[in-house]
């Protein structure tokens, strides 16, 4: 087991590039399985996710070929309708082989997914979306039991709140079923965008595409597709975030600030300053940072994935900042780990208010889920002395190489051997 030791007092200055999106790269490794021959995937992030989804695809019968930055997907032989209950507990994005087995194979049983405990997150709109596809479930002792009598078919499905899984399996159904499928308050994420391309060019047309109205025309058979998965924007985002706790100046490249129009803008009126130019992000922070008011919200919205950070940086800018978050109900653990710190941070309910510019002491505190894991990265870049974060590996599910990251950044921060509790 390893955990991460972080030197603090030290302003991050140089350039970092960032990685493929992991939130992109899940859902389209599943949408490889609607297609029978090989896809190829480009700028795809090694994280632990990433590779248990692979993992998935092996047990399901794919030919899976792994190099840095890419997979090779073969489907071909797909031959198995259910996967070992152990690694579907691992993954939140398991659910999303759900549609492309149904079409495969007509059936498929799958333990309810795992991932981080920051919410209830349940599938209740995966389900119902797709019930009025054709799809008949059993839900009983923690599995679902899926099938149709012959084919997915096109429906006119009305999310009660646009969520990005039950969008994502959603459109995977549709891309293959008989007819047209309507899909009204779709998530509008650069993460779905990015699907409904990969889709597109294998042969599914698909209006509408970064709306919140999705017309899909499915099609029996789809032809094998290679793609370049977009570029993490929450590892940007945090990046910005880092330096701007640090007080440093970073060059963040192979970014597309777009899809961060709206943390961009919340950081400037921090008083950031930030310049974009092509897919580069260039962060300055030249003088104090202001406290801010905001909600997550779904894209374009301020994201849910970004709040723990956000969290973190508030401690170090003086006043009082006050942030709810509106998605997920449990997204707090970093809160407890973040007083133990020194931050001054009272929360009621889904309320957070910190009061910020009391300096943070290096002590050792724990992660409890990817992003909540990267704000104490973030205060512990900020604290006096040094910051023993334990639990690491749920870093490595979310961040690419991140400790050489930010050592390429004048960081002393290192993984050791010792300090993680028992993934069981």
């Amino acid at each position: 087991m390893e955990k991460l030791i972080i030197e603090g007092k030290t302003s991050l200055k140089g350039q970092v590039n960032i990685s493929g999106s992991k939130n992109a790269s899940l859902p389209i490794i599943a949408a490889s399985l609607l297609i029978e021959g090989e896809c190829h995937l480009k700028n795809v992030p090694q994280l632990t996710d990433v590779k248990v989804m692979s993992e998935i695809m092996e047990r399901l019968g794919a030919k899976v070929e792994k190099k840095e930055g890419e997979l090779k997907i073969d489907t071909s032989s797909v031959i198995e309708d259910e996967v070992p209950a152990e690694l579907l507990g691992m993954l939140r994005a398991s659910i999303l082989i759900l549609s492309p087995l149904l079409f495969r194979k007509r059936r498929a049983k799958l333990t309810l997914p795992g991932g981080c405990n920051i919410g209830k997150r349940p599938v209740d709109l995966h389900l119902k979306g797709l019930s009025e596809m054709g799809v008949l479930f059993e839900v009983n002792n923690g599995y679902i039991k899926a099938k149709i009598k012959s084919f997915l078919k096109g429906g006119d499905i009305h999310l009660n709140f646009p969520s990005v899984g039950a969008t994502e399996n959603l459109i995977l159904a549709a891309s293959v079923a008989k007819g047209e499928t309507i899909i009204k308050n779709a998530s509008q994420t650069p993460e779905v965008v990015d699907l409904c391309n990969f889709l597109q060019k294998a042969g599914v047309k698909i209006e509408g595409v970064g709306t919140s109205t999705l017309k899909i025309k499915g099609k029996n058979s789809l032809s094998p597709v290679t793609h370049q998965i977009i570029p993490d924007r929450i590892e940007a985002g945090t990046f910005i975030m880092m330096a701007g706790i640090t007080g440093g100046e970073v060059l963040i490249r192979k970014a597309k600030a777009e899809h961060l129009a709206n943390p961009i803008s919340l950081f400037k009126s921090m008083g950031l300053q930030i310049e974009v130019e092509g897919e580069n992000i260039f962060v300055r922070r030249s003088s104090s940072l202001k406290p801010i008011k905001v909600k997550t919200m779904p894209y374009p919205g301020f994201p849910t994935d970004l709040q723990p950070q956000l969290t973190a940086l508030t401690c170090a800018v003086e006043g009082e900042s006050h942030i709810t978050e509106t998605i997920f109900e449990s997204r707090f653990s970093h809160i407890p780990e973040l007083r133990k710190m020194g931050a001054n941070i009272e929360r009621e309910n889904a309320k957070i208010k910190v009061k910020g510019g009391i300096p943070l002491k290096g002590t050792e505190v724990k992660a409890y889920d990817i992003r909540g894991g990267a704000a104490l990265v973030l205060a512990g870049l900020c604290a006096e002395g040094k910051t023993h974060l334990l639990n690491s590996y749920y870093l490595d599910r979310g961040y690419e190489k991140i400790e050489e990251k930010i050592s390429s950044l004048g960081a002393n921060i290192k993984r050791v051997k010792g300090g993680n509790e028992d993934l069981g």
